[in-house]
């Protein structure tokens, strides 16, 4: 009964906060919904306060109305009574920490799994695969655990790039960072590009937007998927 967005990011450059995926929030939520806003990665040391008018102001294109978590006085009871769920980007490491420090983490996979929408985006969505294990972000804090909400069978790292042949850094590449993690953990990533998402509808993970995204396995050479291609069954 999954139903969900997990997008690579939240702003496309020249474009406002969260504006490519606006055209798809009422197909997501419906209309007329109160959208529970995790602000807990707070990109930057944003105020919790400040994030959450933000992504107010993007959810009102779509006649949806955003609610801060930190508003509830019960986060657990805020969630398994919320009628849609958006998690924004900043830092994995925080945002996970948040969540098992409010105790919300098994709470929201079974919310999710019964069918309340959900929608994340860079941190957000990270927190989609199986760990957190491939974050780009810096290790700020350190949480309860690496465990994320298992939403899809694999990892995913938002915000994926490519080498840049051009360039005169010879500093890791995003696909050498990647080949590392598996030296250590056995699961497939995902590398999803600027503007790209997966869409989880019931058993079904499909990959969108206009960009092919990069797999990576274990032991095996990496390859592309164009858009359109199910990974329900990635392993």
């Amino acid at each position: 009964m999954k139903k969900a967005i997990l997008a690579s990011t939240s702003t496309l450059h020249g474009q406002a906060y969260l504006e490519y995926l606006t055209p798809h929030l009422n197909n997501l939520y419906g209309s007329n919904k109160e959208i529970i806003f995790i602000p807990y990665a707070r990109p930057g040391g944003i105020a919790h306060e400040e994030y959450t008018a933000k992504a107010k102001d993007a959810f009102k294109k779509a006649n949806l109305n955003i609610k801060g978590i930190h508003e509830y006085e019960n986060p657990v009871e805020a969630v398994e009574k919320a009628e849609g769920i958006f998690t924004g980007g900043g830092n994995t490491f925080l945002l996970v920490s948040e969540l098992y420090r409010n105790g919300i983490v098994e709470i929201l996979q079974k919310a999710i799994a019964a069918g309340t929408p959900y929608m994340g985006t860079s941190a957000g969505t990270n927190i989609g695969g199986l760990t957190m294990g491939t974050t780009n972000d810096m290790p700020i804090i350190l949480p309860k655990s690496f465990k994320t909400l298992g939403l899809v069978p694999f990892n995913i790292n938002p915000h994926y790039l490519d080498p840049d042949t051009n360039s005169t850094h010879k500093g890791e590449t995003r696909e050498t960072r990647i080949k590392e993690f598996h030296h250590f953990n056995s699961q497939p990533v995902v590398g999803l590009r600027e503007g790209s998402w997966l869409a989880l509808d019931n058993n079904e993970v499909i990959l969108k937007g206009k960009l092919s995204a990069r797999i990576f396995k274990c032991n095996e050479e990496a390859y592309e998927v164009e858009t359109g291609t199910i990974l329900t069954d990635l392993n």
